[in-house]
């Protein structure tokens, strides 16, 4: 009934179509993840790239670079792998990485990414971090089943209160209510009152007869 009544208020969609939207915001999620992963792994973490091979080679050394670990597969076991970082640390940790480049693009530091790839990497982990972290939500929000968990938690954890207070109110207002027409009732007598004894004064004045001496 309740879940009717939200239908015929709000654009809701059936619970499949909130389904098929987690399910894409986990595939575009892992497909950024795995594009990242493989940029890594082949170019950042190469050690066998010759020089003739630019872009692909700008003299990256040092320590590797780590990969980004399933977010949904942390989700289970609760940690990542060896030489894995998880995707909302791995804009931090890649930081440490990035090496300084001269004109030609080329590091000439120690590090295995340039500046302009760690913040092309960082702005597709922002997306994917997005997707993972709000993808639920957006299904919640399309099948309207955050608006009836939200109504729900309401009726059952702040209606009572609410019914409680508004007795309060009711209660006030008819007391306020009782008071204001004691005070017409009051104020009427008090006035027809005074309007009879001031008539009573002005008549006996004009029937009292002057003394003659």
């Amino acid at each position: 009934m309740a879940g009717s009544a939200i239908k015929s208020l709000l654009p809701c969609v059936d619970s499949e179509f909130g389904k098929n939207v987690t399910d894409a915001s986990k595939l575009v999620t892992n497909g950024i993840d795995t594009l990242l992963n493989h940029h890594v792994s082949l170019i950042a973490n190469a050690n066998n790239l010759p020089p003739e091979a630019k872009p692909l080679y700008y003299n990256q050394s040092g320590p590797f670079v780590p990969i980004i670990c399933d977010p949904y597969m942390v989700e289970q076991t609760k940690q990542c792998g060896e030489g894995a970082v998880p995707l909302g640390n791995a804009i931090q940790e890649w930081k440490k990485y990035v090496c300084q480049v001269s004109g030609a693009g080329i590091c000439s530091t120690t590090g295995r990414l340039t500046p302009d790839s760690y913040k092309q990497m960082s702005a597709a982990v922002n997306v994917s971090y997005a997707l993972y972290s709000y993808g639920p939500f957006l299904a919640s929000l399309v099948d309207c089943s955050m608006i009836r968990d939200t109504l729900k938690d309401m009726h059952q954890h702040h209606c009572p209160g609410l019914r409680k207070q508004s007795q309060r109110v009711y209660i006030g207002l008819l007391v306020a209510t009782v008071s204001v027409m004691f005070c017409l009732f009051f104020w009427v007598f008090y006035g027809r009152e005074r309007q009879h004894r001031k008539h009573n004064k002005t008549t006996s004045k004009v029937e009292t007869p002057p003394v003659k001496e």
